[in-house]
C-alpha cells in the first residue's frame, strides 16, 4: 500500500498541470475587450493678432476694420443669381475657411426698414430650435449706428448674426458661418478668435458722408 501513494501522488500533480495549462491555453484565444481611445481635439493654428485696416469698399455706404489675416471677397452671383445689391460681400478668414456674410439694401421707406428687421430676427430664430439660448445686445453709437447683435450658443450654423442701420436710408446685415472640417463642438475657440475682431468692427462701423 505505501508503494502505490507516489504514484497516485503523482497522477494528481499531473492532472494539475494539465488543468492549468488547458486554462491558459484557452484564455490566449479570447479576443480582448476594445479600450476605447481618449477624445481628442484637431490643432487649430491661430493667426497672430496683430493690427486693423479699413476694409476697401469703395462703392458702398460705410467703412469699418478688419483684422490684417482677413480679406474682402465679393462674388456677384447669389445662389446663381445676380445679388440684389452690388455691395453684398464676404470678410473671409482662409485660416478657418470661415466668412461673415453682409448683404445690403437701401432704405427707402419706413416699411422696408419695418421688414428688413423682421426679416433679420427671423433669421436668427431659425436656430431657437437647435440653440441653448440667444444672447441678443442693442447696438447704439453716436455715430447713427444702431443695431442689435445675435449671439446664438449651441450647435448653431451660424452663431453670430447682426444687423445694422441708421434708421433712415442704410441697413446691412452679417452672419458668421465656419466651414472647418472639424465637429461643431470643436468650433468654440474659432468662434471666440472671430468674435473679437467682430467687436473691433462694430466699434468702428461708420456710415460714409454722402
Amino acid at each position: 500500500m505505501i508503494a502505490i501513494f507516489p504514484c497516485i501522488l503523482s497522477g494528481r500533480k499531473s492532472l494539475v498541470i494539465l488543468w492549468v495549462f488547458l486554462l491558459l491555453l484557452s484564455s490566449c484565444g479570447e479576443e480582448q475587450a476594445p479600450i476605447p481611445k481618449p477624445r481628442a481635439f484637431p490643432r487649430i493654428y491661430f493667426p497672430k493678432k496683430g493690427g486693423y485696416r479699413i476694409a476697401e469698399l469703395p462703392d458702398c455706404p460705410f467703412r469699418f476694420e478688419i483684422p490684417a489675416y482677413a480679406r474682402i471677397e465679393k462674388d456677384p452671383d447669389f445662389f446663381k443669381e445676380k445679388a440684389p445689391n452690388p455691395c453684398w460681400f464676404n470678410v473671409f478668414y482662409p485660416d478657418f475657411n470661415a466668412r461673415i456674410h453682409f448683404s445690403y439694401y437701401d432704405v427707402r421707406s419706413e416699411k422696408d426698414l419695418f421688414k428688413y428687421i423682421n426679416d433679420a430676427f427671423k433669421m436668427a430664430g431659425k436656430h431657437t430650435s437647435k440653440a441653448n439660448y440667444i444672447d441678443e445686445r442693442v447696438l447704439a453709437k453716436p455715430n447713427g449706428v444702431y443695431g442689435r447683435i445675435f449671439e446664438i450658443e449651441g450647435p448653431a450654423a451660424s452663431p453670430l448674426q447682426f444687423y445694422l442701420t441708421d434708421s433712415i436710408s442704410h441697413y446691412i446685415r452679417g452672419s458668421l458661418y465656419v466651414k472647418a472640417k472639424i465637429k461643431t463642438d470643436s468650433l468654440a475657440p474659432i468662434y471666440d478668435f472671430i468674435k473679437e475682431d467682430m467687436a473691433q468692427l462694430f466699434n468702428s462701423f461708420d456710415w460714409k458722408k454722402s
